[in-house]
C-alpha cells in the first residue's frame, strides 16, 4: 500500500511538472511578449504615445529586463518554477496584485461551483433515474429518455449561449453572465454579496451539471433495472416486501456500490 502510494505520488509531481513545461512553452510560442501587450494597452487607453518612439522602446527593454524576459526560454522557465515550488507564485502582472490572491479567489468559485453542480446533478438524477425504472417503457420513461439524450446531445457552451439569448431577449433587466452583478464584481465580502452569488450559482450550476444529470439518470435508469431482477429482489418481493420499500432498497445498494 505505501509503495503504491509513494508511486502514484511520484507520477503526480511528473505529471505536474510535464504540464507546466508544456503550458509555458505554448505561451511562448506566439510572436510577442507581456511587455508588449501592456505598452499596447497603454498607448489604447492614452496613456503613452505611439509605442514605436525610442522612449517607448527603452521602457519596453527596461520592463523586459525587470521580470527576465529578455533571457532564453530555459532561464525564464526556472526563474519562474523555482519561486513556485517554494510557495512564491508571485505578482500578477495583470491584476497588479499577488498571484495567490487572484488564483486563490477563483479556485474558491470553481470548488463552489463544482460542489452545487454536484449537488445538482445528484439530486435530480437519483428520483428521476428510480422513476424512469420503475415506469419502464412508459410514456414517462420515453419522455425521461429522450430529454436525458438531448441533454448529453446539446454542448455546455451553446446551452449557454441560448440561456443568455433567452435572458438578453424577455429579461433584459437580469444579468445572468458570470458569478456576480456588475456592482459586486469588485466589491468586498458581505451579506449581500453572498445572496448575489447565490442568485447567479444555479444557473451556471444547471448548464454545467446537464450533461453529467443526463448521464448519470441512464445509469442509475440501467443499474436499478438489473438490480430489479437479482434473486435477492425477486425473493423479498415474494416474503411481502412493498414495493417502494423494495425499490429503495436496491437504490441504496446501488449508490453504496
Amino acid at each position: 500500500m505505501i509503495t503504491f502510494i509513494v508511486r502514484r505520488s511520484l507520477l503526480s509531481l511528473l505529471t505536474i511538472w510535464a504540464l507546466s513545461v508544456i503550458s509555458f512553452v505554448v505561451i511562448q510560442l506566439p510572436p510577442g511578449d507581456f511587455v508588449d501587450t501592456y505598452i499596447l494597452d497603454l498607448v489604447q487607453g492614452g496613456d503613452l504615445a505611439l509605442p514605436d518612439t525610442p522612449a517607448m522602446r527603452d521602457l519596453a527593454d527596461t520592463l523586459r529586463t525587470q521580470y527576465g524576459l529578455d533571457r532564453p526560454m530555459i532561464v525564464q522557465y526556472f526563474k519562474w518554477v523555482w519561486p513556485v515550488m517554494r510557495g512564491d507564485f508571485g505578482q500578477s502582472l495583470v491584476f497588479q496584485q499577488p498571484a495567490a490572491t487572484v488564483i486563490g479567489e477563483r479556485l474558491l468559485m470553481t470548488v463552489l461551483l463544482a460542489g452545487t453542480t454536484a449537488m445538482f446533478a445528484w439530486g435530480l438524477s437519483i428520483p428521476i433515474g428510480i422513476y424512469s425504472a420503475v415506469r419502464q417503457h412508459s410514456v414517462e420513461d420515453y419522455t425521461i429518455t429522450f430529454l436525458g439524450f438531448m441533454g448529453l446531445a446539446v454542448p455546455d457552451f451553446l446551452l449557454a449561449l441560448w440561456l443568455l439569448w433567452v435572458t438578453f431577449t424577455y429579461f433584459p433587466d437580469h444579468e445572468i453572465g458570470g458569478l456576480f452583478s456588475r456592482e459586486y464584481i469588485e466589491a468586498e465580502w458581505s451579506w449581500g454579496r453572498v445572496m448575489d452569488l447565490i442568485s447567479h450559482l444555479w444557473i451556471a450550476a444547471f448548464v454545467v451539471g446537464t450533461a453529467g444529470t443526463a448521464a448519470l439518470i441512464r445509469v442509475m435508469r440501467a443499474n436499478l433495472l438489473d438490480e430489479l431482477h437479482k434473486p435477492y429482489v425477486v425473493t423479498a418481493r415474494a416474503k411481502g416486501l412493498t414495493e417502494w420499500k423494495l425499490i429503495l432498497k436496491a437504490s441504496n445498494i446501488l449508490k453504496k456500490s
